[in-house]
């Protein structure tokens, strides 16, 4: 079958993530899908926990009289958990659905919110890491879902706007952080039991045709090709750089900011601002991606970033708004079209490639976090926001090294072809 547009054109082998459900397309169709809606109210929710983390650095070193890499270590303990998972999780949701997607986020309302109750930092480390698990659950298998419910054409757009639930969901934790913690201090992570118990009742209702759809493509499965290796190598090591490098800055800001005498609101408006941003971000590059393909946008973003860093490293204070909302826009792009990538190039196990993309790429971020620290603490936290531009410029190579839609067409084909030769009767 062919196409005037070479992005979209010759759709990938009948494999269980190419059959298309019956879904409406249009871009007004997807904002009004309630199946993706409900998707993104559970990445919303769930990442709301990972925004607060960072508000919680200064009460939590206050409180255990702990250093910058050393504190560094609970987002170590979430993101870790969470990453290290995923690929398990994922390869669960290929096989066995998504119907109780629900309970992995009321697991982690239930251990987020004891963290601030934890007598010691080891207890802690261990609810963070316990809450983790549950975010590892959710994210491969609402990421399979979310590819179920939309229109193979709009791939990116629809993947793009799945993300920004989380992104938001991220952006609204520094703002729910500041006031729970104004009113409650550490023990206000009690309050965040419920959001995250309501959304997943939802979930759990709203899941049982949701996952129906996923099924039916399970079924009408054939034999997955052989995954190309460096391609996937090449996606993943450009997740975990270019986390890390976002990841490194977003953790470390309230500590400076705290540093510098600014307020908890003041940072945590700086946050919420680089997150909305992103969120934006994130929808344009999904169209941008559905037109001019998707390396197209990597790489430009890859390498706007690197002096956007910079600019914000050197200037603190009230500019900080506009190179960290800079920021956020380039760093949008990231994850959506990584993602999609790495379910095309292992068509037919959308489950395992969502987890092992964001297992393996987010476990990158969780060990830089506290490197990022420990060069804080050795040079001050404004060198260690210089170095997450360093970080950044290492992406700019393995955006030019991936592969492009027609590339991925080609690698996934090819091991169908040379199969169909060593099975030949002629052999």
């Amino acid at each position: 079958m062919s196409s005037a547009s070479p992005v979209t054109a010759d759709p990938l082998p009948a494999t269980s993530e190419s059959i298309i459900p019956p879904v409406p397309t249009g871009k007004l169709a997807i904002l009004k899908n309630r199946a993706l809606l409900t998707l993104m109210l559970g990445h919303f929710t769930i990442d709301m926990y990972s925004g607060i983390i960072p508000v919680l650095y200064p009460l939590i070193t206050d409180r255990f009289e702990l250093n910058l890499s050393t504190v560094g270590l609970v987002s170590l303990a979430y993101s870790g958990m969470s990453s290290i998972s995923q690929p398990l999780f994922g390869w669960i949701a290929d096989r066995f659905g998504t119907r109780f997607i629900g309970l992995a986020l009321a697991w982690t309302a239930l251990m987020y919110a004891a963290i601030g109750f934890a007598p010691s930092f080891g207890v802690l480390l261990l609810l963070a890491g316990l809450a983790g698990i549950g975010s590892g659950a959710y994210h491969p298998m609402g990421a399979v879902n979310a590819r179920a419910v939309i229109h193979d054409a709009q791939r990116n757009t629809a993947m793009s706007i799945y993300v920004t639930g989380g992104t938001l969901g991220v952006a609204s934790g520094p703002i729910v952080a500041a006031l729970i913690f104004h009113f409650f201090d550490i023990h206000g992570t009690a309050v965040m039991f419920l959001p995250g118990i309501c959304t997943a009742v939802w979930m759990l209702f709203e899941m049982r045709s949701i996952s129906k759809r996923f099924k039916n493509r399970v079924r009408s499965a054939v034999a997955a090709p052989p995954v190309p290796l460096k391609p996937m190598a090449i996606v993943i090591c450009m997740m975990a750089l270019r986390s890390w490098a976002i990841s490194g800055m977003q953790a470390y800001i309230p500590s400076w900011y705290k540093e510098l005498g600014y307020s908890a609101f003041f940072y945590s408006a700086l946050i919420t601002t680089f997150l909305i941003c992103a969120a934006f971000g994130t929808v344009g590059s999904g169209t941008i991606a559905d037109k001019r393909g998707r390396k197209f946008p990597l790489v430009v973003s890859s390498i706007l970033s690197v002096p956007g860093i910079l600019l914000f490293a050197q200037f603190p204070g009230n500019s900080a708004f506009v190179t960290l909302a800079l920021i956020g826009f380039l760093a949008a792009s990231t994850l959506p079209l990584l993602l999609v990538i790495a379910q095309e190039l292992m068509a037919g196990r959308a489950g395992l490639a969502s987890g092992l993309i964001m297992g393996l790429g987010f476990t990158m971020s969780a060990i830089g976090i506290p490197i990022t620290g420990a060069v804080a603490d050795q040079w001050g936290i404004q060198n260690a926001m210089r170095f997450q531009a360093l970080v950044g410029a290492a992406t700019i190579i393995f955006a030019v090294m991936l592969p492009s839609e027609a590339k991925i067409r080609e690698l996934v084909r090819r091991p169908t072809s040379e199969q169909a030769i060593s099975t030949s009767p002629a052999d």
